[in-house]
């Protein structure tokens, strides 16, 4: 009964993903700090309205931030919170695309989200996740 150890060093493709969902959290973040600009400035009809949203922006940003950096630095966790975004914006990409008239955010937010799922399904993305399972399955064997 031979164990191999995992693989400590992620696959280049999972920490491509990561790079891709980190700049997806700062742009959140960064869009958090244009609404409390712009709440702050008088440009929403209620400033609770302009602060709530810029809040709401800064916990999901920080959130897909910290999953992005998690998967950079080969933390199998932060891959459920970056899958679960990419699948969230794929209406939002559908509606740029068609009922918004924005075919161009639409176009470069879908590649975005379309690149980041193929690196996280990609077999050496799929090997690497599956590593941890298949070990504990040998040791209980």
């Amino acid at each position: 009964m031979s164990t191999s150890p995992l693989p400590q060093v992620p696959p280049v493709t999972f920490r491509s993903a990561g790079a891709h969902v980190a700049v997806e959290g700062i742009a959140a973040l960064v869009a958090a700090v244009v609404l409390v600009v712009r709440a702050f400035g008088g440009s929403e009809q209620s400033a609770a309205n302009g602060y709530g949203t810029a809040g709401w922006f800064a916990v999901v940003g920080g959130a897909v931030l910290a999953a992005g950096v998690a998967l950079v630095a080969g933390k199998r966790w932060g891959r459920a919170i970056a899958l679960v975004v990419q699948l969230l914006l794929l209406p939002v990409v559908w509606s740029l695309l068609t009922d918004s008239h924005q075919p161009l955010y639409g176009v470069i937010l879908g590649a975005g989200v379309i690149a980041i799922l193929v690196l996280l399904f990609s077999p050496p993305s799929s090997r690497w996740m599956a590593a941890e399972y298949a070990s504990s399955e040998d040791d209980s064997l």
